[in-house]
C-alpha cells in the first residue's frame, strides 16, 4: 500500500530522514516507532503530501505522490499529531465537509456520521463550533472526518494523544477491524505498549534513519534483548 525508496529531507543542513527504504502492505496495522525528534512526523508529512521530499520517490497504492498528489490522497485519510481545524465551523459541518471533498452521499455520509459520533460519544457535540470544544473532542472530530469515506488507508500521527481511555480502546478495535477488513493503517505513536499488542509489523526510525523493521518476532531475534518492545526500542535508540 505505501512503498518509499530511498526518502531523503534536508532542513538547512540537518538531514530530517535519511534514505528511508520502506515498504507497508496491504492489510496491516503498521506502527511508526522512533524517539522525539527522529522524523517520524516529517516521514508523514511527505507521504501524504504536506511537505516535498528532496530525493526519493513515495508511492500510495501504485501512485506517486508527487507525479499525481490528487490521485494519491483519494486513497488515504490522514489525522495529524495535533488537531487543528477550521474553529468557526460546527464538528457537523466539518465533517460534512470531508464527505463533500470524498463525493460520500448523503445516506453514506449520515450513516456513518451516525456510527462513529456513538462509538466516540460525540451525539450532543456534534453541532458544538469546534471553537468551544476540549483538544481531546477535536482529535474526535478528526477522527471521525478521517473514517467517514472509508478510504484503503488510515496514516494516523500518534493518534491517542488526548483521548480518554474509552476512545482509545475503542479506536484501537477500529484499527484492527480496519485492518481485518483489507485496510492499511500507518501510524506513529509513543507508547510501545499500544505497538507490541496492536501492530502486525513494526518500523524504527532513530535520527532520520530506518534501523530496524519487520514483525515484532523479527525484531526481538535480531536485539540483543529480547525482552519487551520497550527495552529493545532503547537498546536500538541508545
Amino acid at each position: 500500500m505505501i512503498k518509499i525508496e530511498s526518502l531523503k529531507k534536508f532542513f538547512a543542513t540537518k538531514i530530517a530522514v535519511d534514505d528511508l527504504n520502506l515498504e507497508v502492505p496491504n492489510g496491516v496495522v503498521y506502527g511508526f516507532l522512533g524517539p522525539n525528534g527522529a522524523g517520524k512526523t516529517t516521514t508523514i508529512k511527505m507521504i501524504v503530501g504536506m511537505l516535498r521530499q528532496d530525493q526519493g520517490k513515495i508511492e500510495i497504492d501504485g501512485v506517486d505522490t508527487l507525479y499525481d498528489p490528487i490521485e494519491a490522497k483519494k486513497k488515504f485519510a490522514y489525522v495529524p499529531d495535533n488537531p487543528d481545524i477550521y474553529d468557526n465551523m460546527t464538528a457537523r459541518q466539518y465533517i460534512n465537509f470531508i464527505a463533500d471533498v470524498f463525493k460520500l452521499s448523503l445516506e453514506k455520509r449520515n450513516e456513518n456520521i451516525k456510527k462513529y459520533a456513538e462509538i466516540f460519544e460525540m451525539e450532543e457535540n456534534l453541532d458544538a463550533t469546534i471553537s468551544a470544544l476540549s483538544h481531546g473532542m477535536k482529535q474526535k472530530i478528526v477522527l471521525i472526518g478521517a473514517l467517514i469515506h472509508e478510504p484503503k488507508l488510515l496514516i494516523l500521527d500518534e493518534p491517542m494523544v488526548g483521548l480518554d481511555a474509552k476512545s482509545s480502546f475503542r479506536l484501537k478495535n477500529i484499527m484492527r477491524e480496519f485492518a481485518e477488513r483489507g485496510g492499511t493503517v500507518f501510524f506513529s505513536t509513543h507508547v510501545m505498549e499500544v505497538a507490541e499488542k496492536m501492530c502486525d509489523e513494526i518500523a524504527i526510525i532513530n535520527k532520520g534513519k530506518l534501523i530496524a523493521k519487520g514483525t515484532l518476532e523479527e525484531i526481538r531475534a535480531s536485539a540483543k534483548d529480547s525482552g519487551s518492545l520497550e527495552k529493545i526500542f532503547l537498546e536500538l535508540t541508545e
